[in-house]
């Protein structure tokens, strides 16, 4: 496996691009549009919350069958409480994408990310639409020439920029894996650094392929791959209304992965799905550090999941570790409250390397040589257990002044 550039628009017969719509008040991408030339299968997990954005519904009805071949994407409007104009507003957007792809409306997908209960502003969001799709034509009518896939790749970053809503970083990757079959290709882009709790997937997440899969396949692998990623991933304990992520796979590899090459495909998508997680973890709004909790010796893998993210989840812990304080009973308390079952006197605690506890005590430590480990940008809370085998790790960020402001004036 290794990682080349293109990001979604990677994978063979894919394209992408983002249009500037005018929906943010900084200015900037603010729709993007995701096409497969060729019909491709479908799959996508979505959020548990109670209270879902409209897109997310009209998602879910046009994978009823399996099948999609275009995600279009706004930010800047989360296009959730509105009912029946935020339904039918989620439904001008397919249909504006479908006519501009020339595509049936049931084969293209929404997404929107931004403020909750404001009008999308439609008009704009089409106009953006048509940009989108025009800068997708262009590229295609480009198909062969010198250059093309540098082209490509820097319209598929648009597109990531369009998704973008407080993000300070962009979030794209692309992978090929080879085989004896031929090379398979996967890109992947997401959304996120604020409301970050995931409670199925991720902020906005979407996968492309050009693997062979068929969508019961490709669902399982999916879910999968989100539950050892995204929903490990927290950065304020708030979990969205617009919480998805959508996989399309086109077959244009020829490659359906078998026997040890779906092993090997499944390592590959999680992989690229942990690689999301970790990078809007650490880009939480207001953050300055990465931290990742690793949990051992759990009694069972939903014990160890429960403790790795109550861990990262807790408000104590984020903040001790943006102070550089390695107060470790925040964490063993944490632990304590996840709902999960282990020994209390059997636990052993490090913090990027130096030992804080043992056998469910303190042990004596530097707090000079803490702090100047935990003044790195990234810190790796290790918590072994004596209950077992089971283990899972989980990603956040500290928690500092600067997600109070951020959060204080998201409106404004």
């Amino acid at each position: 496996m290794r990682e080349i550039e293109g990001g979604v628009a990677a994978p063979a017969g894919f394209w992408a691009a983002g249009a500037q719509a005018g929906l943010k008040a900084a200015g900037g991408y603010d729709v993007a549009l995701l096409y497969s030339d060729c019909p491709a299968a479908g799959a996508a997990v979505y959020t548990r919350n109670a209270v879902r954005a409209h897109p997310l519904a009209l998602t879910a009805a046009h994978l009823a069958d399996g099948a999609a071949r275009a995600v279009v994407v706004n930010s800047g409007n989360a296009n959730a409480c509105m009912g029946e104009r935020g339904e039918r507003d989620a439904r001008a957007m397919a249909q504006a994408a479908a006519r501009a792809l020339e595509l049936p409306e049931t084969d293209v997908l929404a997404a929107s990310t931004g403020v909750i209960g404001q009008p999308l502003p439609l008009e704009r969001v089409c106009a953006g639409i048509a940009a989108a799709a025009a800068a997708i034509g262009t590229l295609r009518a480009g198909a062969g020439e010198a250059g093309l896939a540098a082209r490509k790749a820097e319209a598929a970053r648009t597109a990531a920029l369009a998704i973008m809503t407080t993000d300070l970083a962009v979030k794209e990757q692309a992978w090929e894996m080879a085989g004896p079959a031929g090379p398979v290709r996967l890109g992947i882009m997401a959304k996120g650094s604020g409301m970050i709790h995931p409670n199925m997937g991720t902020m906005l997440g979407f996968i492309t392929t050009d693997a062979d899969l068929p969508p019961p396949l490709m669902q399982d692998m999916l879910r999968a791959a989100v539950d050892d990623s995204f929903n490990m991933a927290t950065v304020d304990g708030d979990t969205s209304t617009n919480d998805m992520v959508i996989m399309l796979a086109n077959g244009r590899s020829g490659v359906r992965p078998a026997a040890g090459a779906e092993d090997r495909f499944r390592r590959l998508l999680n992989a690229a799905c942990v690689a999301m997680a970790r990078a809007i973890a650490r880009d939480g709004e207001g953050a300055t550090k990465l931290l990742e909790t690793r949990v051992r010796g759990a009694a069972s893998r939903v014990d160890a999941r429960r403790i790795a993210r109550a861990v990262c989840g807790s408000s104590l812990v984020k903040t001790a570790m943006y102070g550089e304080d390695a107060n470790w009973g925040r964490i063993i308390a944490a632990a304590g409250y996840a709902g999960a079952d282990f020994n209390p006197d059997g636990f052993a605690l490090s913090l990027n390397g130096l030992a804080v506890a043992a056998a469910g005590r303190g042990l004596p430590f530097a707090e000079a040589e803490a702090k100047a480990r935990l003044s790195s940008a990234e810190i790796v809370i290790d918590i072994s257990l004596a209950d077992g085998e089971a283990e899972a790790v989980a990603w956040g960020c500290d928690l500092t002044p600067g997600y109070v402001d951020i959060n204080a004036a998201y409106r404004s």
